[in-house]
């Protein structure tokens, strides 16, 4: 054979799909973490990304069972939907769960709650403790590049230093998939397995896998008030200020945590299939449109990320 001839020619009918490809590369990432370190979780909200991730870790290990816990940081005032379909989840893989509650958190002196700061910042603390107590060294998030500025900064494999704290200045190369796992004591890793996959993948793989998701995803009718161009739920936990007034409405969530900041869209879409055509749509992210906690400043995620958030 010459430097001409290319040879035998070999077959090109078999291509992996988009979605194939974004799975193998996900599971990839988990059967790696599950190989380099000693105490992995997963971080758990009940939520559709997670839910993907919980899904992908299944397969990933299929036909053992997750080798490693799922840990959910409870504010208190999460979606009733969201948790129950947590506890579904978890009874359905025969996971263990942890829940570290932020409530139990300020009780306990490890955060402090001074009235001002909303539950979803205080979760910070609640979760860096919950790491450092169970002694994990790597931690699973379900953080994707598309949905915000400070995430698209993030690698798959994030250092975190002796302080759970993230450095963006100080991230290491991943070329050709390559991911350095080396840790100094008291350091951890964050991983992000679905990094590279869109809110429209997401909602994609949902459909075709079959996915059970919490029902607030789905169109329904909800009492609500607007606040700062957000659609919130009426709750005990939202105390309505001045000229706030409730209304009824057909809405679904693109994003679930902290009711008290995640908002709301109008929407009509039931189905998945309308709830991928109107993603597909759409010219602002989930967290943008729908998540008070990132409006408070440009860089409100960056600086909570540098903290030791999600």
């Amino acid at each position: 054979m010459t430097l001409t001839d290319p040879g035998p020619t070999a077959p090109t009918g078999y291509r992996l799909s988009q979605l194939d490809q974004l799975e193998a590369e996900s599971i990839h990432v988990f059967r790696e973490v599950a190989a380099e370190f000693e105490r992995p979780v997963l971080l758990f909200s009940g939520g559709k990304d997670s839910i993907v991730m919980l899904r992908l870790a299944q397969k990933a290990f299929h036909p053992a069972r997750i080798p490693f816990p799922v840990l959910q940081v409870d504010t208190g005032y999460d979606f009733p939907e969201v948790l129950a379909t947590r506890d579904r989840w978890v009874d359905r893989l025969g996971v263990r769960l942890i829940v570290a509650s932020v409530e139990q958190a300020i009780a306990d002196g490890v955060v402090h709650d001074d009235g001002r700061t909303t539950r979803n910042r205080l979760q910070i603390g609640t979760l860096l403790h919950a790491l450092e107590e169970g002694g994990f060294t790597a931690a699973f998030g379900g953080g994707r590049r598309d949905e915000e500025k400070a995430r698209a900064k993030e690698r798959v494999f994030s250092h975190r230093d002796e302080f759970g704290q993230w450095d963006p200045k100080n991230q290491r190369p991943e070329l050709w998939s390559l991911y350095n796992g080396r840790l100094h004591p008291g350091e951890h890793m964050r991983v992000f397995p679905i990094s590279n996959w869109t809110e429209l993948d997401v909602w994609e793989y949902i459909a075709r896998e079959g996915i059970e998701i919490p029902s607030l995803y789905h169109a329904h009718r909800r009492q609500v008030f607007e606040r700062d161009g957000m659609l919130l739920s009426e709750s005990p936990h939202n105390p309505l200020r001045d000229g706030e007034q409730v209304t009824e409405r057909t809405v679904r969530f693109r994003t679930v945590g902290d009711l008290t900041l995640t908002g709301c869209v109008e929407s009509e879409a039931q189905s998945l299939e309308q709830i991928i055509e109107e993603v597909a749509l759409a010219r602002v992210t989930e967290r943008g449109a729908t998540r008070g906690d990132d409006r408070f400043s440009e860089a409100a995620m960056e600086d909570r990320k540098k903290e030791g958030y999600f």
